[in-house]
């Protein structure tokens, strides 16, 4: 889940989000607006970058930070490698065609649906 600020109202808000990706290195995680730049999630944290995210269990303070085309290109192929009956299902619902994840389905992908990374801000001390 991700607590993030609205950026006209000012107030709390939160949204469930799918993660894409969990990287393990730099505990960031990677996740895709569906709905493209006018989810409203999406639209708040281009304003205000500093989120909270929960997930299995655990609370952080993370800083949302966008993905160009290209890492969002590599996200989506790495996805679509590991999970292609989901990418298949889930391409099918957001452009209404079934993609098989070759790199030019996620390039095309890509240019559509935003990808962010949820980077942990370090502790201050």
């Amino acid at each position: 889940m991700l607590n993030h600020i609205g950026r006209k109202s000012g107030l709390p808000r939160q949204t469930v989000l799918e993660v894409v990706r969990h990287d393990a290195a730099t505990d960031a995680y990677v996740v895709a607006a569906a709905w493209g730049e006018k989810s409203h999630w999406f639209c708040n944290i281009q304003k205000i970058s500093e989120v909270v995210v929960h997930v299995q269990g655990r609370r952080f303070e993370a800083t949302a930070v966008r993905l160009s085309v290209e890492e969002g290109e590599r996200e989506l192929f790495d996805y679509a490698r590991r999970h292609p009956m989901a990418f298949g299902e889930l391409t099918g619902l957001l452009m209404g065609e079934r993609l098989k994840g070759a790199e030019e389905d996620c390039r095309r992908l890509a240019q559509m649906i935003p990808l962010v990374a949820f980077r942990p801000r370090e502790a201050k001390g």
